[in-house]
């Protein structure tokens, strides 16, 4: 198991690609899920404001 983990010698290179990888992963699906919920929101608040009756003018 030990050999595996090491990579050959090459774990310093390999493990924090690894690392690396896995945290954009993480970002990318954050910011999508949060570009979303904003975008959510925002269509419902101009439907809720096209839908509210406007005054007279």
């Amino acid at each position: 198991m030990m050999h595996w983990l090491a990579m050959g010698g090459y774990w310093p290179y390999v493990w924090p690609s690894y690392l690396l990888t896995l945290l954009v992963l993480v970002l990318n699906v954050t910011f999508a899920q949060r570009s979303a919920q904003r975008a959510r929101m925002d269509a419902l608040r101009r439907a809720q404001s096209a839908a509210a009756p406007q005054g007279r003018s």
